[in-house]
């Protein structure tokens, strides 16, 4: 599709800000949606508002059958060995306290460690600190380096005989830098310890083959890939799945309950305890179509220029500091966050939006990161393949005017 066909697609896209036309540039936080994500939400709520797995008339069949293609659709598109593997939660934060809950019942004693990485977002972090204090375990951290890439030579000598699991971003949601998943996992792999990836950014950005990554676990959101709000995967090796204990409890997990004891679904409903977003998770289906047909080779390569001309027109502009700069530009996807000497962050982003464009401001949910490079805040722009270098003018436009009304 032209990219004019393709904003079709999404009505958001057409939207009036204070008279102007929308410039979304905040799509790491939350993408927008096509009209085929719009249409099968509206779909299931009309003609299939009923309860999955449990009933045996025809609306309850119905919104089972969709739901249950949607796990497929993600385990195709994930690469997963089976369609067990395929965890639905609410979003990415939710699929990692699900595993930082329940390895820590599992694998965690006192002394034990988990690692996770400096440029990681609060829910790759907190979820881990919060299993740490209660099973009397330690925290380490993984550093970046003065351009925000790993250092990866520290890891190996960060392992061992205690290191229970490793927690790292596919990419980083400050710095937009891809990370080397698959050398992450070789070299955590080759000492026994299992890796859990957060892929919020990475599903959509990347190729996700999790038998390539070999990654244990990965995680991911569905509001920021295209689909509906208030889904997410937790894709994790059977050998894990079948280890770990419920997180949470109630009905649909269960096997038999009785007052003297209570047995547990197999996986994944195991993991999926109450009345699911039986709406939304059938979304992932046009989400995923959505993200292939990105991935087309014109599309690609559109999404290439604007990412090479907005990376050097901010890299060479002498009053941004721009952070994450890549060993390559192939290692980045079209996310920037910077600061401008003299301007807050907060005040640069009140500007733009009243000009139309919606960028981030703040810590990003990354506070440990800000504090490394020792910043309160920074100003994130984050693009999508329904973005246009039209966009991308007008931004770098309406940023110097904003900077010229602060400093």
């Amino acid at each position: 599709m032209t990219i004019d066909e393709i904003r079709k697609e999404f009505p958001a896209l057409s939207t009036k800000v204070y008279g102007k036309d929308l410039v979304y540039f905040d799509n790491a936080a939350t993408s927008q949606r096509p009209i085929s994500v719009i249409e099968k939400w509206n779909e299931i709520s009309v003609n299939s508002n009923a309860n999955i797995h449990r009933a045996v008339h025809y609306l309850s069949s119905q919104a089972t059958e969709s739901y249950e293609q949607a796990r497929d659709c993600i385990r195709d598109f994930i690469n997963a060995s089976s369609r067990e593997e395929i965890v639905f939660t609410s979003g990415a934060t939710a699929s990692i306290n699900l595993v930082a809950y329940s390895f820590g019942e599992a694998c965690i004693s006192s002394g034990d460690e988990v690692i996770v990485a400096q440029d990681g977002h609060h829910s790759n972090i907190v979820p881990w600190q919060l299993m740490c204090r209660r099973k009397d375990a330690v925290l380490r951290v993984l550093p970046v380096d003065d351009n925000g890439n790993l250092e990866l030579e520290e890891l190996a000598g960060m392992l061992n005989v205690r290191t229970k699991i490793v927690a790292v971003s596919h990419i980083s949601n400050v710095l937009g830098i891809i990370h080397p998943i698959r050398k992450i996992v070789e070299i955590c792999h080759s000492k026994g310890v299992p890796v859990l990836v957060d892929g919020a950014q990475g599903i959509v950005h990347c190729k996700v083959d999790v038998k390539e990554l070999g990654c244990d676990f990965y995680v991911f959101s569905g509001h920021k890939m295209y689909a509906a709000p208030g889904t997410g995967v937790l894709y994790g090796k059977k050998k894990w799945l079948d280890l770990l204990p419920p997180f949470l409890s109630g009905g649909e997990m269960v096997g038999k309950v009785s007052f003297s004891g209570t047995t547990f679904a197999p996986v994944p409903l195991k993991f999926e305890a109450g009345t699911q977003n039986f709406a939304g998770v059938p979304t992932f289906v046009p989400a995923v179509e959505t993200a292939l047909s990105f991935r087309e080779a014109e599309c690609r390569a559109r999404e290439d220029a604007i990412k090479a001309y907005l990376y050097d027109k901010l890299l060479n502009n002498n009053k941004i500091h721009l952070f994450g700069i890549p060993h390559s530009l192939e290692d980045k996807i079209p996310l920037f966050s910077f600061v401008v000497d003299g301007a807050h962050h907060e005040d640069l982003a009140l500007i733009l939006d009243k000009m139309g464009v919606a960028v981030r401001s703040g810590q990003m949910c990354a506070e440990p990161l800000m504090d490394r490079f020792g910043v309160t805040g920074m100003l994130r722009v984050s693009l999508a393949p329904y973005n246009t270098m039209e966009e991308v003018e007008f931004f770098l436009k309406s940023l110097d005017r904003a900077i010229s009304m602060v400093v």
